[in-house]
């Protein structure tokens, strides 16, 4: 399953308590490309039939279930990535990750 930081999980908390975010969930979703390559993304939503919900790191989630294969062993993080710039960033298994 995908795993989520503490810096991710502590961003993740403060946007949800949002009022605008009121019963509204963390949706998590990835696809394959053409070229083999995976395109993540997230944004609150509500749930749907057939969505998997479950709970990393304290913070509620909802994946598809087309995105669970792709989802697999994926570190979700909030870095700096330059100066002043920080930003959430997908880590796939097995990819060095930034220090």
């Amino acid at each position: 399953m995908i795993k989520i930081t503490d810096a991710a999980a502590a961003q993740i908390k403060v946007a949800a308590a949002d009022p605008e975010m009121l019963n509204m969930i963390l949706r998590v979703a990835a696809k394959r490309n053409n070229d083999d390559s995976i395109t993540f993304g997230m944004g609150f939503d509500q749930e749907r039939e057939a969505d998997e919900q479950v709970i990393v790191n304290g913070v509620e989630l909802l994946i598809a279930k087309s995105s669970l294969p792709f989802i697999q062993g994926v570190t979700l993080d909030y870095v700096e990535m330059e100066p002043g710039d920080m930003r959430f960033i997908f880590i796939p298994p097995n990819s060095a990750q930034p220090s």
